[in-house]
């Protein structure tokens, strides 16, 4: 079956492609979205508020051009279309993530709005009708607004909420859903949202909301584990992880100073998430540890600032996971001395005293912070298989963003996404146990702060339609290509920029 975006002719490259490497049978291919940026409906059906619609209802001017999520790209009434994109690309699997105040208005499992149950229902059936695969995220960032207002993340009683919440959501869809993700990205989470103004709920309480948030959420992530490996996995034979955004943090010099530096801003950024989990020992980063706790001191605080795990706690959180989800996009270069900026006291990045840059001869994207770094997306896989004893591992997330102007000519977004998928093939090689890519993402969205202005689409959305209309990108043609080919192919470029499905989606 055809659609009906023909653009044209591009002439097809003659040069002979090189000898390419292939990606397993049973990899897995495909794309990523996250609730509030794509669905809209923001109160349709009996859904009840989040954080996101909260903050950009009574602050409208956090984000970069005062727009919200209330309509997005509408994928509520607009599913089917977001299938149908699915079988042009060939995918095998969609990663996208359930709005708790969608299904729990309040938050709270005595209510369940039932209109959210049959959208997520519809969803679900819609993809395993074509034999995609759903991986299903259960928090990304949009909290019930209720359960904010009772302190979120700063309460202990989180995890138990997130653990009901959790359940529901297994006992509601895991006959069908065998790839389940806990959070996405605890540092987006808790550093930008609790301590510090660059997501909601933007509590800004640098050097404390970060370190009380860590805790509590490793505790709701292993609660929700938990019940999914003791109640539910028996009969649903499904997996459960976790994903994490992980920068690519190399030494400016190799001198042993910038090493530990490098190391410090590791475990800031992802370790003190993570090491709990996935390490031997659990527990939170050693060195994160004792520096919190000298600096609280100093300080003049009665206790750390770091709230540490107690030893059953550690021995509850520690190995909760069948994988290890890895959302990547750049890289930096960390320094003991240099390229320090002036930080908030107290706040986590005061604690660790580093500085970190960039190498402006790395091309940057529409995005200040997203620049493609030779072997980022390596050496961050290279990295988990040594410090974690080689797990599983997925790429939840990779992309590369655009101005809307840039248009559907992406190149750039297709030179990103040749060099990351031939470093995921190095890491094959390398022996990484790496299971799975996706892309992010499948079309344009609410790019949080920055409202529209930034796009990550392999689709292009037109805002302005009331269908918001999708249309593929070249970038969506070397994606399919891939996936038809289980190779990459840096030369490759369409003969026409006309999507149609294969049979077998």
């Amino acid at each position: 079956m055809k659609l009906l975006f023909l653009l044209g002719l591009i002439a097809a490259c003659s040069a002979i492609p090189r000898q390419q490497r292939k990606f397993p049978d049973d990899f897995l291919f495909g794309t990523a979205t996250a609730s509030y940026q794509i669905e809209g409906a923001w109160n349709e059906d009996g859904k009840g508020e989040n954080i996101w619609d909260h903050m950009t209802h009574t602050n409208p001017t956090v984000i970069k051009d005062v727009s919200n999520g209330d309509v997005a790209t509408d994928s509520y009434h607009n599913y089917k279309r977001d299938v149908e994109m699915m079988r042009e690309l060939g995918l095998d699997a969609y990663r996208f993530s359930l709005s708790w105040s969608r299904i729990l208005p309040s938050g709270f499992t005595n209510e369940v709005n039932q209109a959210g149950v049959d959208f997520y229902n519809n969803y679900i059936n819609e993809m395993l009708k074509y034999n995609i695969k759903p991986m299903v995220t259960l928090y990304h960032w949009d909290l019930p607004q209720k359960l904010q207002e009772l302190g979120g993340f700063m309460n202990p009683m989180v995890s138990d909420w997130f653990e009901d919440y959790a359940r529901l959501a297994y006992q509601l869809f895991g006959d069908r859903v065998k790839l389940w993700i806990t959070f996405n990205e605890p540092r987006e989470v808790c550093y930008q949202g609790y301590g510090y103004n660059t997501k909601a709920p933007i509590l800004n309480a640098t050097g404390i909301g970060e370190y009380i948030c860590a805790k509590h959420l490793v505790i709701a992530h292993a609660k929700a584990y938990h019940a999914y490996d003791k109640d539910f996995r028996p009969s649903q034979g499904g997996v459960c992880g976790y994903t994490t955004n992980l920068h690519s943090f190399e030494p400016l010099t190799d001198s042993a100073e910038d090493t530990y530096a490098t190391e410090l801003r590791k475990q800031t950024d992802w370790a003190i998430y993570t090491d709990p989990i996935y390490s031997e020992e659990g527990g939170f980063p050693k060195d994160l540890v004792a520096i919190v706790a000298a600096k609280s001191a100093e300080q003049g605080y009665p206790r750390s600032r770091l709230p540490e795990l107690t030893e059953e706690e550690k021995a509850y959180v520690r190995g909760t996971y069948d994988f290890f989800g890895v959302n990547h996009y750049s890289a930096y270069l960390v320094s003991a001395t240099e390229h320090k900026l002036e930080q908030a006291v107290p706040s986590m990045y005061d604690d660790i005293d580093v500085g970190w840059t960039v190498d402006e001869a790395w091309p940057v994207s529409a995005s200040t912070w997203l620049r493609l770094a030779p072997n980022s997306l390596l050496n961050v896989l290279l990295d988990l298989q040594s410090r974690y004893n080689n797990p599983v591992i997925y790429v939840t997330e990779n992309g590369w963003s655009q101005t809307l102007e840039a248009g559907l000519m992406d190149e750039d977004r297709v030179r990103y996404y040749n060099a990351k998928l031939e470093e995921c093939l190095d890491a094959l090689d390398a022996g990484v146990r790496l299971k799975g890519y996706m892309a992010w993402s499948l079309m344009d969205n609410f790019e949080w702060m920055q409202g529209y202005t930034e796009r990550f689409g392999l689709y292009e959305v037109d805002l302005t339609s009331p269908e918001r209309t999708r249309t593929p990108r070249l970038s969506a043609f070397m994606y399919k290509h891939v996936i038809t080919s289980r190779s990459v192919d840096q030369e490759y470029r369409p003969q026409t920029m006309t999507m149609t499905i294969d049979e077998g989606h």
